[in-house]
């Protein structure tokens, strides 16, 4: 049996639940690979699993407040941390999550380069190319989200690997693709899928149509357990900067609605666009790993959808499935 698994796929596709019942019956652990559920007091927005919902200890998660900035190399060190204190105990660590830079950080030979991670300043005499100015002048129109937006379509690999509010590195990663390179393929590491762990990925594929309808019934549950309230509080905290700076889908959109009187309707409609498109983003991701093996839920999701399924079903059904695969 492999001592470390890794659940992933879209948003919305179950995974959670599965990793959380997977660790159990195998007697691990989990660890968190979303690089929202980090940060303390974003709870209801990032899917965390609820406490006392957890059936084994978790690790990764509420990590520092927002607004503290965090990468995914200093989540590559707590990971991996946290993998290898599992596996010396005996222990299965089990990873969980759709932020596919986070799980390669944690589980391939990926270095990161924090020098080149740090843009540096132009040179003197650095002239702007014509394509550089174009550039540069459709971030301002359209604004750093919709900006790196035009990124995530053309290569999602590069888009993963820059915050959208770094405006300067989208340009260049654009740049790149004009000229017929990728900024993620020259990062150290990134083209080459080699594990330094033993690892197996259970992929959880869902059909679009299908995984969209659990995506919007998903949105509609995380407003009735109170994420409208998650957010007040923490723009009641000092947090409304840092909320929006992080584009966490979910909060970002809530902000207007407490602050500048935004019909909740407008707003809940762009979270379910931008969780539909982002989870399209993760399955582009995710397809491209050959390692992957994939488990199709659309027919538990559709029997969910219908009540011919109770949640504990769902879970049962996926986790019968992963053993397969595992044992």
């Amino acid at each position: 049996m492999r001592q470390v698994i890794a659940i992933v796929g879209p948003t919305g596709s179950g995974k959670s639940a599965l990793a959380d019942a997977l660790a159990a019956r195998l007697g691990g652990e989990v660890l968190s690979a979303d690089s929202m559920q980090v940060y303390r007091g974003m709870d209801i927005g990032t899917a965390k699993m609820p406490p006392e919902e957890r059936s084994v200890p978790y690790h990764c998660i509420d990590l520092v407040d927002p607004g503290v900035p965090f990468t995914a190399a200093l989540y590559q060190r707590a990971a991996r941390t946290a993998i290898d204190g599992l596996l010396a105990a005996g222990k299965p660590a089990v990873l969980c999550g759709g932020t596919g830079l986070y799980l390669r950080a944690a589980l391939d030979g990926f270095d990161f380069d924090e020098k080149r991670e740090t843009d540096a300043a132009p040179a003197a005499g650095d002239i702007a190319s014509p394509l550089r100015e174009r550039l540069q002048q459709q971030a301002a129109i359209l604004g750093p989200e919709r900006f790196h937006a035009l990124l995530a379509e053309r290569d999602p690999a590069s888009a993963e690997l820059i915050h959208p509010n770094n405006v300067r590195r989208v340009v260049r990663a654009l740049e790149l693709l004009e000229q017929g390179a990728s900024y993620a393929g020259q990062h150290a590491g990134f083209a080459h899928y080699e594990a330094i762990y033993p690892v197996l990925q259970i992929g959880l594929s869902v059909q679009p149509e299908v995984l969209y309808q659990a995506i919007e019934l998903r949105v509609e549950a995380m407003l009735a357990a109170g994420l409208l309230e998650e957010v007040e509080g923490l723009l009641d905290a000092g947090f409304e900067q840092a909320v929006t700076a992080q584009q966490a889908i979910g909060y970002k959109e809530l902000v207007p609605v407490l602050r500048a009187g935004r019909p909740l309707a407008e707003a809940v409609d762009e979270i379910k666009r931008s969780t539909r498109r982002y989870a399209k983003r993760q399955r582009t991701w995710f397809k491209r790993d050959p390692r992957i093996k994939w488990l199709d839920a659309t027919e538990l999701h559709e029997a969910l959808m219908f009540a011919d399924f109770t949640e504990a079903e769902f879970t049962m059904s996926l986790l019968q499935r992963a053993l397969l695969l595992v044992e």
